[in-house]
């Protein structure tokens, strides 16, 4: 348990915040010699059916207040990957920690009667450290850390990852995520150490241990430790066609054996929560499966701890919406996880136990389940705010030196050789041009889950202080060397160089976002340099930045060594590291590499062009044979699918100057978006427009003669014209449609030939006045003759 003392009233105040009210800290809820059961039973005893159903409610912190919380009492709250305190979801840390007081200090304030006051805790993603903060050092993503097999090094970033969020007063991390990605399509696949159970178990039971602390110990999840949780249970890495959160089917005991294998490791380590899965198991969504949730989970695998949802996961099941779903809570989940629709689930909830379509008995348990994990937590021994506790505000332990010595280390560790012709360490004194867009990047290093979901977009340098980017460790190592470097993104230059490091790969994304229907990899930027300096007799080397193996033979017969750097993170230096040979190239593949182009799955050897465990050391210099670049998707023309599940498609912009569809700015009076939930979790965007702003979607060297079907929904009905021009074609006043659709939910706006005169690759939307619009989604469509258009 926690290491907590109790403080007086003055002691505890807190500018802007009350007190740990006096009626409150002078008694604690139960003697710590009372049983856990007994102490739990007694509290249970005592709360009133409103405020046992508010233990099980999880909001996020942008959706209510600290009156709301004093108000509610809700067992637990999240941030999301956009979300932060008072709304600033780039705050420094010491805002992180005053919203703790707030939120804590809110929970705790005294009950009427004998109703126990039971607080409130906080949970967080931080996946790969404690991203959502700035200057937190970012870890290598999962796939990175499978390639090192080091349970030992997992083990200790998880330490330092828990002391970073305990330094914010937050109590509860949702990690690891011990998905076996099984078709690497899937957005989320970099979140999974494997493909190979075997591999994923070990690992993730080591990051348990490192977040919580050892069974055994003292001092397990007392100072320097947090909650952890297993996620996403089960079969979250094995939908079919790799889509986030679909379908899972085929024979339950093998799907077991893949999927659900990890899981007794982090068990057997103690994790004390589980996250639910999106997923469905053979048609049956797993956030109300009872037989998974409670006929495995506990029955099987012996689970006794507490099941907590994923982001409005319950409202996907079956016949439930997000404010209805007893078949959760029935099923075997114990919270939900409802962002923002917390008011009317709770009512709900409230209802159906005393309807009794919710028993009172299974209320009760879930509850305990709530008050046992804050009992072992520390949280129910004295009350002390989250400012007083063991690493609250020593912010020097945010991003500390010696936390950013384990994060490079398993940046060099992580990095896997490919191939190598003998360029490869870099030798000492070279001339070394360094090139491509993300060599100096940190956020496309980071990829997702830094400091907002998707990263990347407007992250600069700037965002990341202490960081280091692959460009400024290979500068400062090749020059240690006696050597020199010098950043060319472009590749030009003017002495020609002894060697060239060309640093590319993909943009960050999440979850759903970074869906792909194959895994060819389309950006030429790494391609054309890798092939000028070829052409120019300056050896190569590749370094690929991704958060999946993908097909790049392309890219590999350009280069003259190969390194699969997945997403490093922020300590650019481990990847020097390696590459000028301080630190053996050690990283052994945790998937399958993909040896063609096309759409399906690969797990194992069978159609790999390197199987898992595979990774040259700098010895080996065999060659590699010149590789089939034939790559039939890349073939197929421009995109059709120009916006769907809250991403644009390749080579889709919007508002050139100013960046993304997920990161549009404007001046005062432009325009501005902000993500928002449709189907998904921001698998939409709500647009707001000023006077004279636009919003223009573009691909060059797109198809004409294909219309478009938008999915949009208008919030506020336009204050002032609105035109959609076309390609080349006239604006067409659209003015009156979207005032008739305002609040009539989703509609579909139908635009071919009939009333437009040029189907372009062009659309933007020009409003004259303030206006709202929420976008699901564009599409490009080859329509049957005749079709009009509709709004």
């Amino acid at each position: 348990m926690k290491a907590f003392w109790l403080v007086s009233a003055a002691a505890v105040a807190l500018a802007g915040c009350n007190t740990v009210p006096a009626e409150v800290e002078s008694t604690p809820v139960a003697s710590a010699s009372t049983s856990e059961d007994a102490r739990v039973a007694d509290l249970v005893s005592r709360m009133s059916l409103e405020r046992k159903v508010a233990q099980l409610i999880q909001p996020q912190i942008n959706s209510f207040t600290p009156e709301d919380m004093r108000r509610y009492r809700f067992g637990s709250y999240l941030n999301g990957g956009n979300g932060g305190p008072y709304g600033d979801e780039y705050a420094e840390a010491s805002e992180w920690l005053r919203y703790a007081d707030e939120m804590y200090l809110a929970s705790v304030e005294p009950m009427e009667g004998d109703e126990p006051v039971i607080p409130t805790m906080w949970g967080t993603d931080a996946v790969h450290g404690h991203t959502n903060i700035i200057r937190a050092t970012i870890f290598p993503h999962n796939i990175g850390l499978g390639a090192t097999r080091d349970a030992d090094l997992i083990r200790r970033i998880g330490a330092a990852t828990a002391v970073e969020i305990e330094v914010t007063g937050i109590d509860w991390n949702f990690s690891p995520t011990v998905a076996v990605a099984r078709d690497d399509r899937w957005g989320r696949t970099y979140e999974s150490y494997s493909e190979d159970p075997a591999i994923v178990a070990p690992l993730g039971a080591a990051l348990v241990e490192g977040l919580q602390g050892r069974k055994g110990d003292a001092n397990r999840l007392g100072a320097g430790h947090v909650i952890a949780t297993a996620k996403h249970f089960f079969g979250d890495g094995g939908t079919d066609q790799g889509v986030d959160q679909g379908d899972v089917n085929g024979d339950i005991e093998a799907l077991k054996a893949v999927h659900a294998a990890p899981y007794p490791a982090t068990i057997a380590a103690g994790v004390e929560t589980i996250m639910a899965s999106f997923n469905s198991i053979n048609g049956r969504k797993m956030h109300g499966n009872k037989d998974m949730l409670t006929d495995v989970l506990r029955g099987e695998l012996g689970f006794e701890g507490l099941v907590v949802g994923d982001w409005n996961g319950h409202g996907q099941v079956k016949g439930c919406t997000n404010t209805d779903c007893p078949q959760s809570l029935l099923a075997g989940l114990d919270i939900y996880m409802v962002p923002d629709d917390w008011k009317g689930l709770l009512e709900t909830l409230v209802s159906q136990v005393e309807d009794g379509t919710i028993p009172m008995a299974k209320l009760d348990e879930a509850v305990s389940r709530v008050l046992r994990l804050k009992m072992r937590a520390g949280l129910l021994d004295e009350f002390v705010k989250p400012s007083d506790r063991p690493n609250a505000g020593n912010y020097d332990l945010i991003g500390s030196p010696e936390h950013r010595a384990i994060a490079r280390e398993a940046v060099a560790k992580s990095q896997v050789l490919l191939k190598n012709n003998g360029v490869l360490p870099l030798k000492e004194g070279a001339s070394v041009l360094v090139a491509g867009g993300a060599a100096d990047d940190i956020a496309q290093a980071a990829g997702g889950w830094t400091l907002t979901w998707q990263g990347g977009g407007d992250l600069d340098n700037s965002y990341f202080p202490g960081a280091t980017s692959i460009w400024s460790g290979l500068k400062t190592a090749v020059e240690e060397s006696g050597g020199s470097a010098t950043l060319s993104a472009d590749g030009s230059y003017s002495d020609k160089p002894d060697v060239a490091i060309v640093v590319f790969g993909e943009e960050p994304y999440a979850e759903f976002a970074g869906d792909r229907k194959h895994l060819g990899f389309t950006d030429e930027e790494g391609l054309e340099l890798l092939r000028k300096f070829k052409s120019e007799g300056v050896p190569t080397v590749a370094v690929f930045l991704s958060g999946r193996p993908m097909w790049v033979n392309r890219e590999l017969n350009a280069a003259d060594a190969f390194v699969a750097s997945w997403l490093p993170g922020g300590e650019g230096a481990g990847i020097a590291d390696v590459l000028t040979g301080a630190m053996p190239a050690t990283g052994k593949l945790g998937f399958s590499w993909p040896a063609t182009c096309d759409y399906g799955p690969l797990n194992g050897p069978e159609g790999a062009l390197f199987t898992v465990g595979y990774g040259r050391s700098f010895n080996d210099l065999s060659p590699l044979p010149t590789l089939d670049e034939n790559c039939a998707p890349l073939q197929q023309g421009a995109a059709k699918d120009w916006y769907v599940n809250g991403r644009l498609a390749d080579g889709v912009l919007a508002n050139t100057a100013t960046g993304k569809l997920d990161n549009l700015r404007g001046e005062a009076g432009g325009i501005f978006s902000i993500g928002l939930d449709r189907n998904a979790q921001e698998d939409a965007r709500a647009i707001s427009f000023g006077p004279g702003a636009y919003l223009e979607l573009a691909q060059g060297g797109g198809d004409d003669g294909y219309g478009y079907r938008v999915i949009y929904e208008v919030q506020t009905r336009p204050s002032a014209a609105v035109h959609l021009k076309v390609g080349a074609g006239e604006p067409l006043d659209i003015t009156q449609q979207l005032s008739v659709a305002e609040g009539k939910g989703y509609r579909e706006m139908i635009i071919t030939d009939a009333c437009v005169a040029d189907l372009g690759p062009s659309l933007t939307f020009t409003s004259q006045g303030p206006f709202k619009i929420n976008i699901g989604s564009v599409v490009r469509e080859e329509f049957a003759d005749g079709t009009d258009c509709s709004f």
